[in-house]
């Protein structure tokens, strides 16, 4: 397989993942978690004593899998998943959330892409962590204000966020190494 069908074929699996987290968070919301709040959301343990929405994990993965994104296929992809993301997070939020669901993943993706792209080339496991931990808090601060007018559920939706980071920290870091090994440049 040639270097480049190689990206082709993994940014093509990295922009479909992460088309599919919005509607994952979305369901796992509604039907995930511990304790299911009647007409509010399931939560989860992000740490002992501090409970999230269960969607958070799936956006944790949505700001990694961006990277990743543009990594494979360039900053034109990257660009585009982000609005893509911001319309299906839009179309698919409950009516009531729908600004702050849109808003808030347009900005955090923003806020991710500012500071992936000129980290990428050089220190990509910095770049990604980087970018998807000031995402997290972009896209935590700006939903529950405007969802809510309130900070109180802030520390269980940056932890929960945080934690899809960190696990993926081993296959940024495996796609680094490989890539390194076959020569294969990002795009």
């Amino acid at each position: 397989m040639t270097n480049e069908l190689r990206k082709t074929i993994e940014g093509t699996i990295f922009l479909v993942l992460f088309c599919l987290t919005i509607p994952a968070a979305n369901w796992m919301i509604g039907h995930v978690g511990t304790v299911c709040v009647p007409n509010g959301p399931c939560v989860l343990p992000v740490a002992p004593g501090i409970l999230a929405p269960s969607g958070v994990l799936m956006i944790g993965a949505a700001l990694v899998l961006r990277d990743l994104v543009q990594r494979r296929l360039g900053v034109e992809f990257g660009i585009g998943a982000i609005l893509a993301g911001a319309a299906i997070s839009a179309a698919l939020a409950p009516a009531a959330l729908v600004l702050a669901s849109a808003v808030a993943f347009l900005l955090s993706e923003a806020a991710d892409f500012a500071i992936y792209t000129p980290l990428a080339r050089r220190r990509l496991v910095l770049a990604v962590v980087a970018s998807s931990l000031v995402g997290l808090v972009v896209d935590s601060l700006v939903f529950l204000w405007l969802a809510f007018g309130s900070l109180d559920f802030l520390p269980g939706q940056v932890l929960g966020k945080t934690w899809m980071v960190l696990l993926a920290i081993p296959l940024v870091a495996f796609l680094r190494r490989r890539d390194e090994r076959l020569g294969l440049s990002a795009a």
